[in-house]
């Protein structure tokens, strides 16, 4: 795995995961969610020639699209290109990308059969993510981190019951309470799963792992202690287990952060809907901290923008650990000089502060 530091000395090269270990860093880092994806002329060129799943499954064009804003943005960290529902896939699922609507899996699991006819996937099955990421990092050459990732077991889980997106996830909340031992068997298989696809990732070169659970907003605390956070717990341990930093990031949770802190995670990401330093106290101060840009905030004026990445990064109040991200992903209709205008914003403001004070003592 590439090191970017040696003896005790550091660059900016690590910056992200200095931040992440909550160590000392003369600016705070700054990336983003989706910084690959339609905003990005050179993405959307590329994605009118190719399938989403083309792109996903050819390592050289995910590769290619994770280093797109590399340069273009000059962001702290790369993160890989793919889906949260390759491995859903790779477990015996039909998957397609619905113009409009987004990924979407044939025959929904909501049977037992159904939930038994799911495979455990074999060494290699997803090993063309793992194939970007060596690209990636050699391309990278130590440049910025790049980051992993996969979907958290109930995020996935819900597309699998759902079949697609959904408002009130009532398929799924339906067999977490009529059948709790068919969704125990699930999100098993879901862990083994998710893990070895993350160990394969850091196997190949990521620095770090993100987990997403883009969808976990939908449960009551109660709900997310009994069908959540076991197997978000032992995913996180697992990933853990790599010593790589592991992001924890879920959207809607304001209610679920302190039950987030105990599933796990050397950072917890927030989004725009609490405030970061009340988001800090409630996770605890021994752990990093990422976001919480609302991404519509991107579609403003720049004064606007200004006023808002100033706000978080006063807030933080100098501690060690946090990384600038938005709560969610960067929307396709922003434009690319607003993004670059955030870094810029990060950089300036953040740098202009007294280093960030160890374990912000």
């Amino acid at each position: 795995m590439p090191q970017h530091s040696i003896m005790g000395q550091t660059n900016s090269s690590d910056l992200f995961l200095r931040a992440c270990r909550r160590q000392p860093v003369e600016r705070t880092p700054v990336w983003f969610m989706r910084q690959a994806g339609r905003y990005l002329k050179e993405y959307r060129e590329l994605r009118a020639r190719y399938s989403m799943l083309e792109l996903c499954q050819t390592p050289e064009l995910a590769a290619q699209i994770t280093l797109q804003p590399i340069e273009k943005l000059t962001v702290d960290a790369a993160i890989i290109f793919a889906d949260l529902l390759l491995p859903a896939q790779a477990m015996g699922l039909k998957l397609r990308f619905a113009e409009g609507e987004g990924p979407v899996l044939s025959d929904p699991v909501r049977t037992a059969d159904a939930v038994r006819r799911l495979r455990q996937v074999s060494d290699g099955e997803l090993s063309y993510v793992a194939e970007a990421i060596r690209i990636v990092c050699r391309e990278l050459n130590g440049k910025v981190p790049l980051i992993g990732f996969c979907g958290a077991p109930f995020t996935v889980a819900s597309y699998m019951v759902e079949g697609r997106g959904s408002r009130n996830f009532a398929q799924t909340k339906h067999l977490m309470y009529q059948h709790p031992e068919l969704w125990r068997e699930l999100m098993q298989k879901l862990v083994k799963v998710l893990s070895e696809f993350l160990r394969s990732q850091v196997a190949a070169g990521a620095n770090a792992v993100q987990i997403f659970d883009s969808w976990v907003g939908c449960l009551s605390p109660a709900d997310y202690r009994i069908y959540v956070l076991p197997y978000s717990r032992e995913l996180i341990a697992n990933a853990t287990a790599t010593e790589v930093p592991v992001i924890h990031f879920g959207t809607g949770t304001a209610t679920l952060l302190e039950l987030m802190r105990q599933a796990g995670g050397s950072v917890i990401g927030v989004d725009w809907r609490i405030e970061l330093a009340d988001a800090w106290q409630r996770v605890g101060q021994d752990v990093a901290v990422q976001g919480n840009l609302d991404p519509a905030v991107l579609l403003g004026p720049r004064q606007k923008i200004r006023e808002c990445v100033e706000h978080i990064l006063c807030s933080v109040n100098e501690q060690a650990g946090h990384i600038f991200n938005l709560g969610h992903g960067i929307l396709p209709e922003t434009p690319v000089e607003n993004v670059q205008w955030v870094v810029e914003l990060v950089r300036e403001f953040s740098s202009k502060r007294p280093a960030t004070k160890r374990h912000g003592i």
